[in-house]
Order: C-alpha cells, then structure tokens, then sequence
C-alpha cells in the first residue's frame, strides 16, 4: 500500500490489536528486545481494513509479536499474531 492510502486508511479508523486474553502474557515466556531493530512486513487493521506495513518487532511471544510502525510521523504500536508477520532479509 503507499504512504497516502495508508495515511487515509490509519485516519479512518481505530488500529486493532491483540487482546490480553489473546496474548496470554502471564502463562507465555515474552522477550522484549530494550533496542529493537528487527524489520519485519506485517499486517495489520485499521478498523476492518487489513493493510501491511513495514515495522519492527519490538516484543514477543511464542504466537504474538509486538510491533511499531509509523504513518504520517505518528508512532502507532500493536500485537499481531505471528503469522501476520514475514521477518525483511538482512534485518
């Protein structure tokens, strides 16, 4: 998707994310990375929109990664679930 799709996209509707009941993080091992780097392709809602963007994994467990991106100069940060996310080559 480009910049500006993704900026009205982001604009329209609330971002989605994993529940805490979805993440289980008191009964699953979570690794948080204190200089995260890893580049990763992943999807994402804004509302019911799915669109893929690029991040970085910053969290995560054995089914969920936490990642940030950012549209328009805004930080936005989420859960998804592991499948939704294909790790950049060299990152």
């Amino acid at each position: 998707m480009n910049e500006r799709a993704l900026q009205v996209t982001a604009r329209a509707a609330p971002l989605q994310t994993l529940s805490p009941l979805e993440l289980r993080l008191d009964e699953v091992p979570l690794t948080v990375d204190p200089k995260p780097r890893r580049k990763v392709k992943a999807w994402v809602r804004f509302g019911e929109t799915p669109v893929r963007v690029d991040a970085v994994a910053a969290r995560w467990t054995p089914s969920a990664v936490g990642i940030t991106f950012t549209v328009d100069g805004q930080e936005h940060r989420c859960w998804v679930w592991v499948g939704a996310v294909d790790e950049q080559p060299g990152s």
